[in-house]
């Protein structure tokens, strides 16, 4: 699944993109990590900007939200924009027999997920000033469109009780949803408070530490919002958009603003063999947009005894930012009847396995320097051989890559 297509065809061909995710079986854990957080990241680092660096308009003059404040708000709002999925997908399950649909969470969740696709964009566009607003609000009732066209397709309820399926689940989510706001509201009423209270003392951090990184991200994005004001009154369409999608690349690259490396560097890290066999296909993809830059390389390695795996490297360049984001969001351990799951930090590293019991795939994964990922995943070969794999890639290549 390729985050960036599934967007774009989930917005623009919804009816035929539903039909395609009918027809995955894509686990809940694939989907949160490939798809969920990086947009709810997007959409909480989306509104970092525009409380701390834009700013709201009040009766008193624009308000800042501090970094401290701002940066909690953020987690809470990443958070709960994942929670707001799992939440909407029980919705979903719990009333499918109530519209002749087909329980299945699993089910559920993929619709919630990709409904969701549109709330989360609109938050993104949310940072442009005055447009964003009405786009981000426009694209909210856009995903009420998405969920009427998703359900009979993927929960395969009788098309005629879709509308009533619709509003049910839509009006159980903005309940849930003004519970999630109220509970913010707690968060930003005291930040706003404290940002009208009496002039402070000016602190500064080691540029090294993490508080210190944060102010020269701040720095970084008020540029990025003055070149932003500037293209505004410019009257410029083009350059409005440069200042925008400039702003947002700042954003997602944690204020790195790096561009990933050429595919010929990343084709390079991987092998002719693995585990002893041979390379039987291979692909490679440099992808997006100015500022937003990512690529990505792959080969897969089989015989005919049934033994398969593939390597892949991924430098995240522009959305560097939110690779951080998810490595640290994943941390823990989840184990089912079939499936071992873990995600741990290591020095610099994030280490991620996922583990079959039953003989299925095995997934070993690493984030490198908050940047590169370098995985693994083997159909046929035990997790002891894919990390083998993994590791026996020149990783501190990888790490030294600019």
């Amino acid at each position: 699944m390729n985050l960036i297509e599934r967007a774009k065809n989930i917005l623009l061909t919804p009816k035929t993109e539903w039909d395609v995710v009918a027809a995955e079986t894509t686990p809940v854990a694939g989907i949160v990590t490939g798809y969920v957080l990086p947009l709810a990241g997007a959409a909480a680092i989306a509104q970092f900007i525009s409380l701390c660096v834009i700013g709201t308009i009040t009766p008193m003059g624009t308000f800042r939200m501090g970094m401290g404040w701002g940066l909690a708000m953020m987690v809470y709002q990443f958070v709960m924009g994942i929670v707001a999925v799992f939440v909407a997908a029980a919705i979903i399950d719990f009333l499918a027999p109530t519209f002749g649909a087909t329980k299945g969470f699993d089910r559920a969740f993929r619709v919630a997920a990709y409904t969701y696709t549109a709330a989360w964009v609109g938050a993104v566009l949310g940072i442009i000033p005055w447009l964003g607003m009405l786009l981000g609000l426009l694209l909210a009732l856009y995903a009420v469109y998405l969920l009427y066209l998703g359900l009979p397709r993927v929960m395969k309820n009788p098309p005629e009780k879709s509308p009533g399926y619709t509003a049910l689940v839509v009006v159980v989510a903005i309940v849930v949803g003004i519970v999630i706001a109220m509970v913010g509201g707690l968060i930003t009423g005291p930040a706003m408070l404290a940002g009208m209270a009496a002039n402070t003392p000016a602190v500064t951090y080691d540029k090294d530490s993490r508080l210190g990184k944060l102010e020269q991200f701040g720095k970084k994005m008020e540029e990025a919002n003055r070149k932003m004001e500037a293209a505004n009154k410019s009257g410029d369409a083009n350059k409005q958009m440069a200042a925008a999608m400039g702003a947002l690349g700042t954003a997602m690259s944690g204020g790195t603003g790096v561009e990933p490396v050429q595919l010929d560097v990343l084709k390079a890290l991987l092998p002719e063999t693995a585990l002893g066999l041979p390379r039987t296909s291979s692909r490679a993809d440099r992808s997006g947009v100015a500022g937003l830059m990512a690529a990505k390389v792959a080969n897969v390695y089989s015989d005919k005894t049934g033994k398969r795996i593939e390597l892949e490297v991924v430098d995240t360049g522009g959305a560097a930012g939110l690779t951080a984001l998810a490595g640290l969001a994943a941390m823990g351990e989840r184990e089912t009847d079939s499936r071992i799951e873990r995600t741990r930090r290591e020095g610099d590293r994030v280490v991620r396995e996922e583990i079959s019991k039953r003989g299925g795939t095995n997934t070993y994964t690493l984030i490198l320097k908050d940047r590169f990922v370098v995985s693994g995943k083997g159909s046929g070969v035990d997790i002891d051989a894919v990390k083998s794999a993994v590791n026996g890639l020149d990783l501190g290549k990888v790490e030294g890559l600019k």
